[in-house]
């Protein structure tokens, strides 16, 4: 419980930063759209970053995380709803941990 705390806190430090610099150091408004669009998307890539090697440490078999991730970047394709990717993802890895777990 200790190390989702610390996680959790850090990304937001992290997050936090990486919107608020920009705005401590540029005194004018940024208009150049590479720079703008670059600042947009650097803080959903730093989460995913931070996010994505503890999709594999999560449960006992990597095959369940696999199978997690690929439902989850399939339903993100497919532009689905943040809260119906999460819980088909964890579905999908609870039923194959489920079937790997009872086949052992």
């Amino acid at each position: 419980m200790k190390e989702y705390i610390i996680s959790i806190l850090i990304m937001a430090g992290v997050t936090y930063l990486i919107r608020m610099l920009p705005l401590t150091f540029f005194t004018r408004k940024i208009t150049n759209i590479y720079i703008r669009s670059f600042m947009e998307y650097v803080p959903c890539v730093v989460l995913a970053c931070m996010t994505f090697p503890a999709v594999f440490h999560c449960c006992e078999n990597p095959l369940a995380s696999i199978c997690g991730s690929v439902a989850a970047i399939g339903l993100g394709y497919q532009r689905k709803s943040l809260v119906s990717v999460a819980v088909i993802a964890a579905g999908v890895v609870f039923v194959v941990s489920y079937f790997m777990n009872s086949m052992i």
